[in-house]
């Protein structure tokens, strides 16, 4: 029983909506955000780093009230515009790989998130959700969707298509070479029409937001332990989503590098490897796993595939199938120590877009001792895991379509 409503979103104008949307702050390097801003004026950056206007770096509370100050300035300059009527949004990105994405923009339900209608599977950080509820209370908006996946659905993907055929209000290319499409449904029956296939469904999916959902669904519970009027139509209830069929969801992998074999020599190592993993040692040719629980080794200037030797390994939850969690348990944590995946300093990631070859090129700088590869999570695995209540490995998946902040923007 999903719940999803129209919202009148605040949206920059056509004319420069491509300069306004932005990247997620931390996406970009200190010399990136310095460029942008400098040649920039529209760059939704300017809300989010306020302190830009000063030369100052400003942080915590001080920082919330001025990001809700350059926003209200860009509201003021007509920059932003608020809908006049509530609104489903129909959303595409086209990315520079041509990987297409087709979805929809609604407010979605924090009650929803609570009774696990909406499931996550990975970990949030406590302080992060706090972090981010406190930021939202001051400055009264969101920008940036979380992005949910739901079951294929011939009918949404009907009312997808035939919004599409219409005039879309933004047409953009980002420099990244992301072309951005968006549609507004504001036609009531064809809303009606998505609400109620939504309410069909029992679960839809956090692929990617989760400390986004969780401070949303903290900033609710506060709301409305305050409100002595809640009656679950204010806009705290909600939160701002992007909601894509299973079949447009893409995920890749974080591979793994490691600075140092733990005190053992190479061929310490190798023996250890050897009691869990048939080991073929694959010389200087690049080597890929196709296969779940086949993993990619580079070692000492060579390529080594890893294949698990099931009779040693016992699956007994989603979990254990999962080869980002087969690898921590089997290798990274027993064998060379990595115990914490989220601070140890010893190991590092890079997703999968790069491939083998940015593994190699990292250990042939000696700067990490060895590195892995792993095939990617399917949706399919992200499902089965979250629906029992387990939650992945740090880094476990890229995913994509990658979203714009600035583009749709939810008030509360």
């Amino acid at each position: 029983m999903a719940k999803i409503i129209p919202f009148k979103a605040v949206k920059p104008t056509r004319a420069i909506v491509g300069l306004v949307a932005a990247r997620p702050y931390q996406s970009y390097t200190l010399d990136e955000r310095e460029s942008r801003m400098g040649y920039n004026p529209y760059s939704f950056l300017h809300i989010v780093n306020p302190g830009y206007k000063y030369d100052q770096e400003v942080t915590g509370k001080e920082r919330y009230r001025l990001v809700k100050s350059r926003y209200e300035e860009f509201k003021e300059d007509g920059i932003f515009v608020t809908d006049k009527k509530p609104s489903l949004y129909v959303y595409k990105i086209v990315n520079r790989h041509r990987q297409e994405f087709n979805g929809i923009i609604a407010a979605t339900s924090a009650e929803d998130y609570e009774n696990n209608i909406i499931k996550k599977h990975e970990d949030t950080i406590a302080q992060r959700e706090q972090t981010f509820k406190a930021y939202l209370q001051t400055v009264g908006f969101n920008a940036e969707p979380v992005l949910l996946t739901y079951p294929d659905n011939p009918i949404i993907s009907e009312i997808i298509k035939e919004t599409q055929k219409g005039y879309a209000e933004f047409e953009f290319t980002m420099t990244y070479r992301d072309t951005h499409y968006l549609w507004k449904l504001d036609n009531e029956d064809a809303i009606k029409t998505v609400q109620q296939e939504f309410k069909k469904m029992e679960t839809i999916y956090i692929a990617d937001g989760h400390h986004r959902s969780a401070s949303s669904y903290l900033l609710y519970k506060d709301e409305k332990e305050k409100n002595p009027n809640h009656n679950g139509s204010e806009s705290y209830n909600f939160f701002m989503s992007y909601l894509i069929p299973e079949s447009d969801l893409v995920i890749q992998e974080f591979n793994r590098l490691v600075k140092d074999l733990n005190g053992l020599t190479k061929e310490e190592f190798l023996i250890k490897l050897d009691a869990i993993y048939r080991i073929e040692n694959r010389g200087l040719t690049p080597y890929s796993p196709s296969r779940p629980h086949h993993f990619s080794m580079y070692l000492d200037g060579e390529f080594y595939s890893l294949y698990l030797r099931k009779a040693n390994y016992n699956f007994k939850t989603a979990l254990d199938k999962l080869d980002a969690q087969l690898l921590y348990k089997t290798i990274l944590e027993p064998i060379l120590g990595i115990h914490d995946l989220r601070n140890d300093n010893r190991i590092e990631y890079v997703h999968g877009r790069h491939e083998m070859i940015t593994i190699k090129s990292s250990v042939d700088s000696e700067k990490f001792k060895v590195g892995f590869g792993m095939c990617p999570a399917t949706v399919q695995q992200l499902k089965e895991i979250a629906d029992e209540d387990l939650t992945m490995p740090p880094k476990s998946t890229y995913i994509l379509p990658k979203l714009r902040s600035g583009i749709t923007i939810y008030e509360y």
